[in-house]
């Protein structure tokens, strides 16, 4: 039974800026942040007698992205112009792919380490190579409404990726994108930037409500140019109770109005229309006179799959299996790249202990990391060091608590943790140090052996600020187990 009186249906297409140096189809730079209008040339901006030549780099980036996300790759591909008038798009038309697009028919695993969803593949309709458009830039101050045009990403190379409406909840559309991110960066196609447009979403929403009659579909609205996570999740969860209301007004359905285009105010929080979304035959799809196709013999395919790096989902079953790490915790160290799983899976191997490896590497590390901004490659503390700590806390020669002071001296001041451990003043206790500790408080608090032995074990906890008290070195673990042993016999 839905918790909803209507099904929500999610698929997106995600637009993601190759990392070549030069565009998909002349040798223009495609480096972010040039003045306006100073990386172009007559082939990026479709000039009389100019000719596109592709560039072989962006397509082999195509390709490894479509392999990595289980897509069939055709050996023929062909390009077309996709033809529409937009004031950025100088030619008029857009190199693209239509009915033979380069690959087809993938898929990409999503999960929750939270549990609100269960594992699912989500369908990968096609990874299409593309030419991108200019770049509107609206200045409306002073009372003025400007529209400037700037040109420089023009031809630059773009890999559509347009999933099936396979998508039931805002949360589900976020781990998507997030796992394709990861994917991305992964295999280095994409820098992914999402702040610099080099990573952009076009997301396709309708709800199919539930009455007496059966399922009613809304229209499909496809909100444009989304570009961040949290946009994404704020505009799918407006959009969704818009249509709701409308549909609860009106009565209107897919059948009325089949698609619309729409826009996201963020700074109001809803999404605005724009125009009413064109069928394919509206943009007079022909096959590009200029270009050759491009044939992909099966041996190319195999060897692309063979030189793939390990990928995330791969590496997470990989730490979960060898290191015995949780869900949770191989999901946190594949996230934050490459590097960081290697300095994880050289603390585990040298502690001898992955799960112990992982608290201090996702939790520690990973805070001191925030705080100084900076990156894994960066931190002082190198993993021979910190497995170096994490094997005194597994012996009992230091207890965690004091473990992190031993720590955040280390970062502080560059040390390794016995050099660290002395000047804290820290050392293992020796037992009968301990146990002489701990039969003098038992001794001292009857009340608290009486309550033990009645039952309450916990009680025998107030002890361990007292064994702190005299020696701050005292591991509260062992102190509760003497205790515990003295009280026992008496």
């Amino acid at each position: 039974m839905s918790d909803y009186p209507y099904d929500i249906i999610i698929g997106l297409e995600t637009h993601v800026q190759l990392q070549t140096k030069t565009k998909l189809f002349c040798r223009c730079s495609t480096k972010f942040g040039a003045e306006p209008n100073t990386q172009t040339c007559p082939v990026c901006i479709g000039m009389p007698g100019s000719l596109p030549v592709m560039n072989r780099e962006a397509f082999e980036l195509s390709l490894q992205t479509a392999i990595a996300l289980n897509c069939e790759i055709p050996e023929f591909t062909k390009w077309d112009r996709k033809n529409y008038y937009y004031p950025d798009l100088p030619k008029g038309y857009q190199i693209s792919q239509f009915d033979l697009p380069m690959s087809q028919k993938g898929w990409l695993e999503i999960f929750d380490t939270k549990g609100e969803f269960e594992p699912k593949r989500i369908g990968i309709i096609r990874a299409h190579l593309e030419e991108d458009a200019g770049k509107s830039l609206h200045d409306e101050a002073h009372g003025k409404s400007d529209t400037r045009i700037d040109l420089n990403r023009t031809g630059t190379p773009l890999l559509e990726i347009v999933s099936e409406p396979d998508m039931r909840s805002t949360k589900e559309a976020r781990a998507y994108l997030t796992e394709l991110k990861l994917l991305l960066t992964y295999l280095g196609v994409s820098d992914c930037n999402m702040q610099e447009g080099s990573l952009r979403v076009d997301a396709n929403v309708n709800i199919h409500i539930h009455t007496p009659n059966g399922k009613i579909a809304t229209p499909i609205v496809e909100i444009k140019n989304l570009n961040s996570f949290r946009f994404i999740e704020r505009a799918l969860a407006y959009e969704v109770q818009r249509q709701y209301k409308v549909w609860q007004e009106t009565g209107r359905t897919i059948k009325d109005y089949p698609k619309q285009t729409r826009g996201w105010d963020d700074a109001k929080g809803i999404t605005l229309p724009q125009r009413e979304k064109e069928d394919s035959a509206d943009y007079r799809y022909f096959p590009d006179p200029d270009l050759a196709p491009v044939i992909t013999p099966s041996a190319k395919t195999e060897k692309i799959r063979a030189s793939l790096c390990e990928l995330p989902a791969a590496i997470r079953k990989r730490l979960e299996g060898s290191y015995g790490v949780t869900a949770y915790d191989s999901d946190v160290v594949v996230i934050q790249g490459q590097p960081f799983v290697d300095y994880f899976e050289e603390v585990a191997k040298l502690a001898g202990d992955g799960k112990k490896a992982a608290n201090w590497v996702t939790q520690d590390v990973l805070r001191v990391m925030n705080e100084q901004g900076g990156d894994i490659l960066s931190f002082g503390i190198r993993p021979p060091a910190l497995a170096e700590l994490v094997k005194l806390v597994i012996s009992g020669d230091i207890e965690v608590t004091r473990a992190k002071e031993v720590f955040n001296d280390m970062v502080e001041h560059n040390r390794l943790a016995p050099e660290s451990m002395k000047a804290l003043g820290i050392a293992k206790v020796d037992l009968s140090e301990l146990e002489a500790i701990c039969k003098e408080l038992v001794l001292a608090n009857p009340k608290i052996v009486a309550d033990v032995k009645g039952g309450k074990v916990q009680a025998v906890g107030s002890l361990l600020g007292q064994a702190k008290k005299r020696n701050p070195n005292a591991n509260p673990n062992d102190v509760r187990r003497i205790c515990l042993e003295l009280i026992e016999k008496m």
